[in-house]
């Protein structure tokens, strides 16, 4: 494999068509201002490099970045590329992975509106991101201790698996398919509207008017606080820990819960079962 090391590039499409090459300790910057440094290559391995140039990894083929930084000047870095492994870098510009497959990201930072849409098979481990509209249309997700902060995340996403995170995000999971959330905290306003299939075992999930028009939805042990107007046309099969402030309109299924303040069924449709348990004694209201 060749090696380019402690060079600065900023000529257009710089090193493009390129394979089996490592970059080490590069600059992707100048005055030259040149887009799309390595696009259309293969083999590729870009170590501590700084990215201040736009769309640097177009159609990559088995690309690995590691220890690196791309500036928010670096947009859209990553696109229709797969095979791809991104460790310990810093990803800050905008639509950072876009209609990628097979991706690989451990120990990153991301700050990048539109981060992840329509890519499929993406892994994510031990991350920080800051996002809006994060992972939208992603398909075959896996993540793993990653704290999330943002708005409209995980929207329209299919086949998902999360353990251990923690999300603060508004309009999460909208449209999403068929999603296990597991031993995390999700905090936000109006959560999975319009899921089929989502299930959430161990959690903490706070906030206004969350799972409304959701089918399939499951709640296993679950702790609900500062929830309100709950489950409405949802239907549901859900075990909750907490109090809840309301629940509304259930469509079906059943919801149990140790007490609920107000229950508003003002819908004939509404057929769904809320089951409280009395403190102490596994009894039924």
């Amino acid at each position: 494999m060749q090696i380019i090391e402690h060079q600065q590039f900023d000529a257009e499409r710089a090193l493009y068509g390129s394979s089996g090459l490592t970059v080490r300790n590069c600059r992707f910057d100048g005055p030259a201002d040149g887009e799309s440094a390595l696009k259309e290559s293969r083999n590729i391995v870009a170590e501590r490099c700084f990215f201040n140039l736009r769309y640097p990894f177009w159609h990559n083929h088995n690309l690995t970045i590691r220890d690196g930084e791309m500036t928010e000047q670096c947009r859209a870095a990553l696109w229709y590329s797969e095979q791809v492994h991104i460790l310990n870098t810093k990803l800050y510009g905008i639509k950072a992975v876009r209609e990628c497959q097979d991706v690989t990201i451990e120990e990153c930072d991301i700050r990048s509106p539109e981060f992840g849409w329509s890519t499929d098979g993406i892994r994510m481990t031990d991350s920080t991101a800051q996002s809006e509209y994060f992972l939208m249309r992603a398909k075959n997700v896996d993540f793993s201790r990653v704290t999330f902060q943002g708005k409209y995340s995980f929207q329209y996403m299919e086949h998902g698996a999360f353990a251990n995170c923690q999300f603060d995000t508004k309009d999460a999971f909208w449209h999403a398919k068929n999603i296990v959330i597991r031993d995390s905290v999700v905090k936000g306003e109006y959560l999975a509207w319009y899921s089929d299939g989502l299930t959430f075992l161990n959690c903490r999930i706070i906030g206004a008017q969350p799972f409304c028009y959701c089918k399939n939805l499951k709640l296993v042990n679950c702790e609900m606080l500062d929830t309100d107007l709950c489950f409405e046309k949802s239907e549901v099969e859900a075990v909750i820990t907490t109090p809840v402030i309301s629940i509304k309109n259930p469509r079906a299924g059943t919801i149990t819960v140790p007490s609920v303040s107000e229950i508003i069924l003002d819908d004939p449709d509404a057929k769904g079962q809320i089951k409280t348990i009395q403190p102490g004694s596994g009894a039924c209201a």
